[in-house]
């Protein structure tokens, strides 16, 4: 029980930390008259029939109930940081996620395709350079993080959710196309 104690406190710490360095670099870009932007977004997976923003279309694999938060943030020089935090899914797993060009809907095929920074049909595009990947594996308790980070900002177009699939894609540079499989679950994100 003590080792939990100490972890959760290290937690606790280590995200105080996070919050104080996010808001002291917001601090420092208003200073020098850029402003930094982040958007969350939080939900709940449940089954088409009664989500919100937050969808399941595979319970075996993303259980109702589970939840993931995303985190998307536009400091200064021109670059994007996306971080996606899951909870409740199964265990010592992995999974592939990325963002996708629509919001979410009763169906995985609803969210569109992978969102790119420079649109292309070439199967080369689908890169981590191009694309927000945010693939991650599970730890015993069903909880994973991912974390990605462009050295580009989105445009007039933005995407409007993140995806869980059923694989990991960065095991392939670049991976053929598909290969992330089955859309599994679905979280709108207003990017």
């Amino acid at each position: 029980m003590k080792s939990l104690k100490t972890t959760t406190c290290a937690l606790v710490v280590a995200g105080m930390a996070l919050s104080t360095a996010s808001a002291a670099a917001a601090d420092s870009d208003q200073e020098h008259g850029r402003h930094q932007r982040t958007v969350i977004a939080r939900g709940t997976f449940a089954s088409p029939e009664t989500a919100r923003n937050a969808f399941t279309y595979d319970q075996a694999a993303v259980p109702a109930g589970a939840r993931a938060e995303v985190l998307a943030s536009y400091p200064s020089r021109g670059r994007t940081i996306v971080r996606l935090a899951v909870h409740g899914l199964l265990p010592n797993r992995e999974y592939g996620a990325h963002a996708h060009v629509n919001p979410c809907g009763a169906t995985g095929a609803a969210a569109g395709g992978h969102f790119q920074h420079v649109p292309s049909a070439d199967p080369s595009a689908a890169n981590p350079a191009n694309e927000i990947w945010l693939d991650f594996t599970t730890d015993r308790r069903g909880n994973g993080f991912a974390s990605a980070v462009q050295d580009w900002r989105f445009d007039s177009r933005r995407p409007a959710s993140v995806i869980i699939h059923e694989h990991h894609t960065s095991h392939g540079d670049p991976p053929p196309p598909g290969s992330a499989g089955a859309r599994m679950a679905c979280l709108t994100v207003p990017f």
